[in-house]
């Protein structure tokens, strides 16, 4: 029996204007753990720009999010451009704030943002194809705007909750390590560090997430 492929959509690398690293390596973790194997994924496209992760600030200099999440999958990665939904059973978005600035405007521009073409394509298409679709942090933000009627959690932040239920979307609210699961949809969420959180309870969550996926992909 084949192993399942879960796709890992990245945006960067580090929190502030990529993915959240934490995040996207407990979740390659719980993956191969759980005995799956994932295909990680970027969008060749510029970084919205680039902070120090230090102090906070914006430096000079443009950055391509594609060869930066390549640095956290060890440059086995591919363009989002080829994304093909028949290959995986299931799709997976780590956070950081690289979900709202570069796969997405949501950073700026809340409730009526956009998100990237590529990443909206293999979202719907693998929402037509009945696979499960999990999002960790900020990143089910994107998942409340391109998907009707889902319900997901970020935590407890009550102004993106605000802007998730603008978004006509439904949000649970959840603690550390904790996920939202919506069967009917085959989505599942977990807040990660939207809530002050510890790295045991990162991977806490992102194992959870991870198991409930395959769970989705047998019903």
């Amino acid at each position: 029996m084949s192993k399942k492929s879960i796709a890992v959509i990245l945006s960067g690398c580090g929190h502030q204007d990529g993915t959240e690293i934490h995040e996207a390596t407990l979740t390659l973790l719980a993956i191969h753990k759980n005995g799956a194997e994932y295909q990680c994924y970027a969008p060749d496209i510029a970084q919205h720009h680039v902070l120090n992760h230090i102090t906070g600030k914006e430096m000079n200099g443009q950055r391509n999010v594609l060869i930066e999440s390549a640095r956290i999958a060890r440059g086995q990665i591919k363009d989002l451009a080829g994304f093909q939904a028949d290959l995986h059973d299931a799709l997976v978005i780590p956070g950081g704030l690289g979900a709202a600035k570069n796969l997405s405007t949501y950073a700026f521009e809340g409730a009526s943002c956009t998100v990237n073409n590529d990443l909206r394509k293999a979202i719907l298409a693998m929402s037509e194809q009945k696979k499960p679709i999990g999002a960790l942090c900020i990143a089910p933000v994107i998942l409340a705007k391109i998907l009707d009627q889902v319900l997901v959690t970020i935590g407890q932040d009550p102004a993106t909750i605000a802007n998730i239920e603008a978004m006509n979307a439904s949000h649970t609210a959840t603690m550390q390590g904790e996920i939202a699961v919506d069967k009917a949809n085959k989505i599942v969420t977990t807040p990660c560090y939207m809530l002050d959180s510890r790295v045991d309870q990162i991977a806490e969550g992102a194992d959870r997430l991870v198991r409930e996926v395959l769970n989705l992909i047998e019903q």
